[in-house]
Parts: structure tokens; sequence; C-alpha cells
């Protein structure tokens, strides 16, 4: 009998369908079910999101919430320059997204409580601050579930998609991040992982998609035989547990998801039209907008992009100015643009974020450290309103002039725009109520 890894499921490598976070949850299959058939929320107003999560932080004092009057020890290197939207000006290395600012409002003054990448992370993936014991390192390692989890468990899929196993509701590109997973929602609200760069010349996406020229038959053919595996192996087996009842449930959906020829024209970015692919930059961040704007057209009603590494200790301004902004710029212009060009934006959202911003002062290695007192989130679309600046932090972007907003009320005005009501609550396989959102507050200025 073929052994058993530590989480109690027998990989049959040949015919493994990878899916991140599957076995986040406890609960039995029935219950994920039931929970799933009953979590859909009422008032779907169509919106879908794409979430970029700038992973290590964005320096926003260098790019979004420029100090040119500061001390030099603050102000760094760049200069600012004036964008569309007349008296704001943003990096003039990020010239293309200047041009496009009337389209995108900049939360200012942004900030919370933790300077540390783990507890960070979870705090801007899921909207609520880890508990103490919190290991960064577990993957997932999800207390909360997860933006797209939760989007998943209340909304779905878009349109028609959400009847058919046509496309996944939740998809994390180009990997998954340990806290993008499910928590106690369980494996039906996990992200379908991509794990490949689309930049690649030979982008598919492993696992879970065939190669996009296989045929049908071929895969029923598959399914057929794994069929007969499992049942071979039940024969010998006494029981199963309800982890294992909920791969059977994401296997079949995998295989669905194989023959949906939605689903291999959404993944299928060689079909893109090659100048388009160049204007949002052949670069890993560049071609995974360019998925996430394929994939919420097909119906996939959030889209992560993880994007590292900002984490810009040593050589910031260098690693700004010749790796990483040359990148941003043309991947969330492009983005902007091509989601308006083609009606979508009012019906997208597009957040644009780090765990937090960067040290005001320089550090002695030309560098900035983690800073989570105060930084800058860029919003667009989904109900939105465009060439608004909401909030200011000081006057060395140390802290927040007013007020701050916090992960909360990105959560709660994310949940709001899309329909799903904050105060809403899951419950936890213990039964004890948690709120989608902890007691954040919608952003109305953005609005």
């Amino acid at each position: 009998m073929p052994q058993p890894f530590c989480d109690g499921v027998i990989r049959r490598d040949f015919l493994r369908l990878g899916l991140a976070g599957l076995f986040g949850s406890s609960l039995s299959l029935p219950q994920l079910l039931r929970a799933e058939a009953a979590g859909k929320a009422a008032n779907d107003r169509g919106v879908s999101v794409i979430y970029v999560f700038l992973k290590g932080g964005l320096s926003t004092i260098d790019t979004l919430d420029m100090k040119p009057e500061a001390p030099a020890e603050f102000r760094g290197e760049f200069d600012p320059a004036p964008t569309c939207v007349p008296g704001v000006s943003i990096c003039s290395l990020l010239p293309k997204l200047a041009q496009q600012l009337d389209k995108a409002s900049l939360l200012r003054g942004f900030a919370h409580k933790n300077s540390d990448h783990g507890p960070a992370d979870h705090y801007m993936l899921t909207g609520y601050f880890p508990p103490a014991g919190f290991n960064a390192n577990l993957n997932p390692n999800n207390v909360r579930p997860s933006l797209g989890s939760i989007i998943s468990r209340k909304l779905g899929p878009q349109g028609a998609a959400r009847h058919a196993a046509v496309v996944p509701p939740y998809v994390c590109l180009p990997q998954t991040h340990n806290s993008a997973g499910p928590a106690y929602l369980g494996a039906t609200c996990a992200p379908l992982a991509v794990e490949a760069d689309p930049n690649a010349p030979d982008f598919a996406v492993p696992d879970m998609a065939p190669p996009l020229s296989l045929p049908a038959d071929r895969l029923s053919a598959r399914r057929e035989l794994l069929k007969k595996v499992d049942q071979l192996q039940r024969s010998a087996e006494v029981e199963a547990n309800s982890r294992a009842k909920t791969v059977d449930v994401f296997r079949q959906r995998a295989f669905d998801l194989m023959l949906s020829p939605a689903a291999k024209q959404a993944f299928n970015i060689h079909a893109e039209d090659g100048k388009l692919r160049d204007a949002y930059g052949r670069s890993t961040l560049g071609q995974s907008c360019l998925m996430a704007r394929r994939l919420v057209e097909a119906g996939v009603r959030c889209v992560t992009i993880e994007h590292s590494n900002w984490d810009t200790h040593d050589g910031n301004f260098r690693t700004l100015k010749n790796q990483l902004l040359p990148h941003l710029d043309p991947a969330i212009s492009t983005l902007l643009v091509d989601l308006s060009q083609r009606s979508l934006l009012e019906k997208t959202l597009v957040v644009v974020t780090g765990e937090f911003g960067r040290t005001p002062r320089i550090n002695k290695n030309a560098g900035r450290d983690h800073w989570g007192p105060s930084f800058t989130v860029l919003l667009a679309g989904g109900g939105v309103k465009g060439g608004r600046v909401i909030g200011a932090s000081d006057e060395r972007a140390e802290r927040p002039v007013d007020q701050p907003h916090g992960p909360e009320d990105l959560f709660a005005t994310i949940a709001h725009v899309m329909g799903i009501d904050p105060n809403d609550e899951f419950f936890t396989p213990e039964g004890r109520p948690v709120k989608i959102v902890n007691n954040g507050k919608v952003i109305r200025g953005l609005l």
C-alpha cells in the first residue's frame, strides 16, 4: 500500500492535480459543501478583484508619496513629476502610471501596527492581525481566511461561470503566498495555484492544466483510469478521512476545468496579441497583470498576484530604478488602460500594495527598512473614483497626519464594492462566529 504523507493523503504523482492550500480545514465534506452552497451573497454587484501584492514592501516615499522638501536623509534620490491629475505628483520613474492616475486613487497615510514580513503579510492579505504564536513559515499559515477565499465563499465565479465549472473563483499567480489560503473556510475556498511564470516562453499551468493541445478524449480516459485506481485503493482501505474526500471533490472539479474551453483559453496567454504583451512588459509582473485581466474577463472573481522582491534594505534607489519600477510602471498602467478599453474597469477593482512601506530615514546601506506606521495603497476601478488622494502623511512620511486607514478599512471597502456585508459572519470548525471584516469602516472618500 502506498505510504501517505504527513497530511494523511496518498499522492499518486502521475495523476496529481496540485491545488494550493487544499488541507486547510478539518470540516467534513458535507459541511464544506453545505457551507459553500449557503454562503453566497445575495447582493452581488458583479465586481472582480485583482490584488497586486508587492511582497517585501514598496517604498512609497520614493514613489507614490514623495517628500521633496524633506531633509536629504529622508527625501531620497528621485524627483517627483506631475501626473494627469492637477496638483498630484508621483515619482518621475513612473511616467506611464502618471498619465493614468485619473483612473486610480491614492490612499495615503495608510498604516498598521506591524513591520515584520510574516504578520504584516497576513494582515494585508486577510484583514486580520494574527494572534500571538503565529508561525509565518507554515504553508498555508492562515489564521483567518484570505481575501480571495472570502470572495470565493461569498460570491463564487462571475456570471455563467458560477453555475458550471468553467473557471475557478480564486487564482494565485505566479505563486501562492503562505497567507493566501482559506483557513477555516476549508478546501473548497482554496486558490487555484498557477505556480509558473506567465513570462516564460513555455508557460503553462502545471498539474491543474494539461497541455493546451491535449484533447478532451484523452482527459476523459485519464479520469476513468483514476477512478479504477481509486476503486482498487478503496477496496484495500477500511476508511477514508474527510480530507481525502475533499480531494475527490477537487479532483472532479479540476478535470472539469481541464475539459473547459473557457479555462483553456483564459490560461493560454500565448494567444494574446504580441503588441499588448509588450505594452504590459515582458516581465513576470507585467505578464501576471495581463494574465489577471484574461482571468477576470473569463469569470474569475479574485486574482492575487504576488511579486517579489521589494525588500530594499540595501541599494534601495539602484534596485528601484534599474529593476523594480521599470516593470511596475508598464504593468499597472497598461492594466488600467486595458481594463478600461474593454469596459471592465468599472467591474474590476485593482489594488496595489505591499505589506508595509519603507522607513522614511535612509539607512547606512542606501536602503530603507520595514515601515508599517505610514505608507500608500493604490486603488482603481470597481466603483473607486479615479484622480483622488485620500489621507496624507506628515512632512517626512513618518506618520499619518489624521486618523489613519488600515487593513480593516481596506477590506471593509473591498467587501462593500463587491456587495458583501462586512458585518456578516463565518463560523469556525468549533462553531465560533467570526466577522468577515474586523470592524473596519468603508472608506467613503474613495467611492
